[in-house]
């Protein structure tokens, strides 16, 4: 399978994968409190990433190891706190769609920080995806008049750790292989995960005495192997294929998925949190079509 075929599966797999990641987490959450559940998540799959490729950590040069490890910060340990914490206040499906924000951050965030030049119509759609996102978060508010929308912003915080995250694999970690990043990732955040663990009372007899204790579990060990596991090799062999921007253009069918789930669990969506989404949606194809748009252009001229 050439590159091209393989990059537009792994993008479609991805949305499914982590599209129904959130509804994983809110159930996760009927068990586990937001530390209890990132902590339990963090050692189970950095369990199950040992099993299948330990021996990758020696492939890792010294030089490299500083980038796993702000990799492992950025693109695993913050986000995934940020996400439990959110959903304790915000549904899924919001969730969902705002990690539509990745995109426009990895533009920003690589023009910042990596030197990538971007142009006005990509900074047209970062403008326009923020302020679909602003939209749909004060609309979820007056909607949603009991659930704290101040949370939704640990989400846009997540976005950006992400974008950090895909410019660091793609500009510093081009000669580590995929397996190689998710497994060193784990590795440096371990630790902190086994402290929190372990302060945090996540297998205390209360806990597991609880009635959603043993389904809350099921559904965290289904997205450490799914949702991180599985889907970080993925992701990082994505990156290393395409670019950055459109190895996170995945987040165009992640809200499609995540509304889904989140509907069928009793979760309302009005039609202007729709037109919300549509915005985000926009501004992410303006940032990707110039990106497109130029490909093509470099593709022609070479031929």
């Amino acid at each position: 399978m050439s590159d091209v075929n393989r990059k537009w599966l792994y993008l479609i797999v991805l949305s499914i994968i982590w599209g129904t990641s959130y509804i994983l987490i809110k159930k996760g959450l009927e068990g586990f409190s937001a530390i209890q559940l990132g902590a339990v998540r963090i050692v189970l799959a950095s369990f199950f990433l040992f099993l299948i490729g330990f021996r990758t950590l020696r492939s890792i040069s010294r030089k490299h190891w500083k980038w796993i490890a702000l990799s492992g910060l950025v693109g695993s340990l913050f986000p995934i706190f940020l996400y439990a914490f959110a959903q304790t206040e915000i549904d899924s499906g919001i969730a969902s769609i705002l990690n539509s924000l990745v995109p426009l951050f990895t533009i920003l965030v690589g023009a910042m920080a990596f030197n990538i030049s971007f142009t006005k119509r990509q900074l047209l759609g970062v403008s326009v995806g923020l302020v679909g996102a602003s939209m749909l978060i004060f609309l979820g508010a007056d909607l949603n008049p009991n659930q704290n929308y101040w949370y939704a912003s640990l989400v846009v915080l997540a976005t950006v750790c992400y974008a950090f995250n895909a410019n660091i694999i793609k500009d510093k970690l081009q000669e580590v292989s995929p397996l190689a990043i998710a497994v060193g990732n784990f590795a440096c955040i371990l630790p902190a995960g086994i402290v929190m663990l372990i302060f945090s009372g996540a297998f205390s007899q209360d806990v597991i005495k609880g009635p959603d204790f043993l389904s809350s579990l099921g559904y965290l060990v289904i997205l450490c192997i799914m949702g991180t596991c599985v889907a970080k090799v993925m992701f990082n062999k994505l990156i290393q294929i395409s670019s950055p921007v459109f190895s996170v253009s995945v987040t165009y069918l992640i809200p499609i998925i995540g509304i889904f789930w989140g509907s069928i669990d009793g979760e309302t969506f009005s039609i202007l949190q729709f037109m919300a989404a549509m915005v985000i949606l926009l501004g992410v194809y303006l940032v990707n079509s110039q990106r497109a748009s130029r490909l093509r252009k470099s593709s022609l001229s070479g031929s």
